[in-house]
């Protein structure tokens, strides 16, 4: 079945926290997201004190349309994804935005 969606008009807009924004579209049983984190945002400053866990426990595959997000490994590994990165984010992370400019990246959940 041929099928299109868009951003603009989200099937769902989440506000998990403060400084940050989840836009979600479904096409072919496939939710995408449109991740806004805001200048300032910090996985553990804004959502640890909602899930409830030491560290971000999702596994994140991630495609980054614009500004910088940083993550930083349980192991202390870390990276900086920018525009046009495509990553992986294994569970066990904190991540913020880092610059000044809002993040904004595609997220496909599983």
């Amino acid at each position: 079945m041929l099928e299109k969606k868009n951003f603009n008009s989200p099937d769902e807009t989440k506000k998990p926290a403060e400084k940050m924004k989840v836009e979600v579209v479904t096409v072919g049983g496939l939710a995408f997201q449109r991740v806004t984190a805001e200048p300032g945002w910090q996985w553990s400053k804004h959502l640890k004190p909602v899930v409830k866990t030491e560290s971000c426990e999702k596994h994140h595959l991630i495609y980054v349309i614009s500004g910088k997000v940083h993550t930083r490994m349980n192991d202390g590994k870390e990276e900086e994804f920018g525009p046009g990165d495509v990553g992986v984010v294994p569970p066990g992370h904190d991540g913020w935005t880092a610059g000044n400019e809002p993040a904004i990246w595609l997220e496909i959940p599983h």
